[in-house]
């Protein structure tokens, strides 16, 4: 026997193993995370995700999401919340608030976020949306 046979024997099969644990890793889904929580800006909308909700502030309307918000591995998200449009002037007593069950979803690389609201109650998209981790929001209220 050639001195080098037992490294090459020794090398293939380690390749080999290799091989294998690549090849059974391929089906396997790992736990992607959460959106990060913190202040998240942008046009028209504030994010502050802590470890109980998301509160939303945007032009004209307010909204909640449940919280922690999940994300797949390839970067997306979707959970159900609350929104809630305003009105200018004051608000009357017992005047009821104009809510709606919604979907906010979107996609995320932690850093930015692209989110989409829709109303589930009325198949009607509000708007989707550029936001950043610790960005500035502007948001312009009712008057």
């Amino acid at each position: 026997m050639h001195p080098s046979q037992p490294s090459r024997r020794s090398h293939l099969t380690c390749l080999c193993l290799i091989s294998l644990v690549l090849t059974g890793c391929g089906g396997v889904t790992r736990p992607s995370g959460l959106v990060p929580q913190g202040a998240w800006g942008g046009d028209h909308v504030g994010l502050v995700l802590d470890a109980a909700r998301g509160t939303l502030e945007f032009d004209c309307a307010h909204g909640t999401m449940q919280a922690p918000v999940p994300v797949a591995g390839d970067g997306t998200f979707s959970v159900t919340g609350i929104f809630v449009r305003e009105h200018g002037g004051p608000i009357r007593d017992g005047e009821p608030a104009d809510q709606h069950p919604a979907v906010y979803s979107g996609t995320t690389d932690g850093k930015r976020m692209t989110l989409t609201v829709a109303l589930s109650d009325e198949s009607q998209q509000i708007g989707t949306f550029q936001l950043a981790l610790g960005g500035r929001s502007s948001v312009v209220k009712c008057l």
